[in-house]
């Protein structure tokens, strides 16, 4: 019955109030505060800085044709049995250190994205619905608003683990040039916030 009653809330919550700001659930001062002390810290971490600044110094002649290309690519390759792009990002270096974050957070995050100087997933913990990024709010809000930019998007219901989560985003900035040089994006379970 417990089980039935929560699957009702959950699909109400889907329904009636599919995004709601993170200050209407719980105060925007936590998502800061998780963001300050622990998203900061391991996002600057040397292993990331290395993964984008290597995928922006590979990317750095692609035009926006280039873009859309790998973007449809992965895409289709999101149901497909073959999916040498999306598994090439997964099981990459970046990848698994970011899935170990998302581990050790023990439940606090639902994912994360680490992305480059045009929007394109470098590494994440869990495969995103698309390749390109840069057309999104997580992108622009972060990386082209320049350094220390933070933007933490609504809370939306999670389908896939029946949660409401919130997107935190910042931008990544090279310690030694000071050069801004892509974006994080980690979804932060509400529940984590109680």
């Amino acid at each position: 019955m417990k089980t039935t009653l929560t699957r009702v809330a959950a699909l109400f919550a889907a329904v009636f109030i599919p995004t709601i700001s993170a200050a209407e659930v719980y105060p925007e001062i936590k998502v800061k505060r998780i963001v300050e002390e622990l998203v900061t810290v391991w996002a600057h971490q040397p292993k990331i800085i290395a993964a984008v600044k290597v995928q922006n110094e590979a990317h750095a002649k692609f035009t926006q044709k280039d873009i859309d290309r790998l973007d449809r690519q992965w895409r289709s390759e999101t149901n497909a049995g073959q999916r040498p792009l999306i598994d090439k990002t997964l099981k990459n270096s970046l990848s698994a250190y970011l899935k170990k974050v998302k581990a050790n957070g023990r439940g606090l995050y639902s994912e994360i994205s680490v992305m480059d100087n045009k929007g394109l997933n470098v590494g994440q913990s869990d495969a995103t619905a698309d390749y390109w990024q840069g057309d999104e709010a997580k992108w622009k809000k972060t990386y082209l608003m320049g350094q220390n930019a933070l933007y933490i998007d609504n809370v939306v219901y999670d389908e896939s683990n029946q949660q409401f989560q919130v997107q935190a985003n910042i931008s990544i900035t090279d310690p030694r040039t000071k050069e801004v040089i892509g974006a994080v994006t980690v979804g932060i379970r509400m529940r984590g916030l109680e």
